[in-house]
Order: structure tokens, then C-alpha cells, then sequence
């Protein structure tokens, strides 16, 4: 996948322009992901799309009234008579494989929801290097002007943001908070 210039982001006449191609952008990243899923991955993803569509509740509806409905008239065979034990070894089965397929579903989206978490953090911590670099420029034009800018919050601001030291933080703060959290239970390593 080609990356936009920087010149194509400059050349957008407005907001609407933009955010069009930040969408168009991160629908490319998203036809990318699908092509690249394995084969056990489109299976799982078709299961359990199925499996979660109302289709699959009135075919079950279907079986079920029918099964038990062969099972308890007197005038025909039965083949699972009541309680219907063949009926829940066959339920319980698909429940096993019906599980399994939606765990290898869940799974594939949370390596993709993983990926776009770490394209975020690598757009948050560069929007904070340029904030910081952009608040140094500004502190020196203002020097140069003659304009007082001696405030220890920008001083603060102009720091690099070290995101070990705020996962350090916010971790001491959930154990402050009575060990609630995120990694609540984990000992440090």
C-alpha cells in the first residue's frame, strides 16, 4: 500500500477533504488486514457471523421443534425419545465447535484491534513530539519578540513525554486505588 504524500494532505481544501482521506486511508489498512487473514481465520469469521445472525435462531427453532415434536407424537418411530439424550449429545457437540470458531473469530479481531491500538499509540506519541517541538519554536519566537514566557507549566509541557513513566503512573495509581485496574493481581516484575 502506497502512503499519501505529504503534499496530498497539504493540498485539501478543507476538513471534509482531510478526514476523507484519513477514512479512505485506514479503509485501505482495513482491506489490507482481510487479505492477509489465514485460511482457519475466514472459516472462523463466517462461523460466527452465521452463528450470530437470526437465521441461525429460526433454523434452530426449526430442528429442535421438529425433533422433539418426531420424538414425542405416539404414531411415529422414535429414534431419541424423551429426554432426548442423542439431542443433547448432538446439541452439546455443536456447541463445542460453535465456541471454538467464535474463540478463533475473537481472537483474529483482537490481533487486528492490537495493531490499530499500536498505529494509535505511534500517531499519539508523534502528534506529542511535534506539540513539544511546536511549543519550543513558539517559546523561542516569543523570546525573540520580547514577549515574558516564563510559565512553569510550559516548561513541563515542553518535556518529552516518556510513555514507560506514565505506564509506571498509571499503574501506581490503580494500586493506590485498592489494586483495581487494568493489570490488577500482576506482581511488578
Amino acid at each position: 500500500m502506497n502512503a499519501p504524500s505529504s503534499s496530498s494532505y497539504r493540498s485539501q481544501r478543507s476538513v471534509n477533504d482531510v478526514t476523507q482521506k484519513n477514512v479512505q486511508a485506514m479503509r485501505k489498512l482495513d482491506d489490507l488486514a482481510k487479505t492477509n487473514r489465514s485460511f482457519a481465520d475466514r472459516i472462523a469469521e463466517f462461523v460466527a457471523n452465521f452463528c450470530g445472525s437470526i437465521v441461525f435462531v429460526w433454523i434452530h427453532v426449526a430442528l429442535f421443534a421438529a425433533w422433539i415434536t418426531w420424538n414425542v407424537l405416539p404414531e411415529l418411530p422414535r429414534f431419541d425419545p424423551y429426554p432426548f439424550t442423542f439431542l443433547t449429545l448432538c446439541v452439546s457437540l455443536e456447541a463445542i465447535f460453535l465456541s471454538s470458531f467464535i474463540l478463533i473469530a475473537q481472537n483474529y479481531e483482537m490481533r487486528v484491534s492490537e495493531r490499530r491500538s499500536q498505529l494509535d499509540l505511534q500517531i499519539n506519541l508523534l502528534s506529542e513530539q511535534e506539540n513539544t517541538k511546536m511549543l519550543q519554536l513558539l517559546e523561542a519566537i516569543a523570546r525573540q519578540v520580547g514577549a515574558p514566557v516564563e510559565d512553569r507549566e510550559l516548561r513541563a509541557l515542553e518535556e518529552a513525554t516518556r510513555p514507560e513513566a506514565l505506564a509506571r503512573q498509571i499503574e501506581e495509581a490503580y494500586r493506590q486505588e485498592g489494586g483495581s485496574g487494568p493489570h490488577s493481581g500482576r506482581k511488578k516484575p
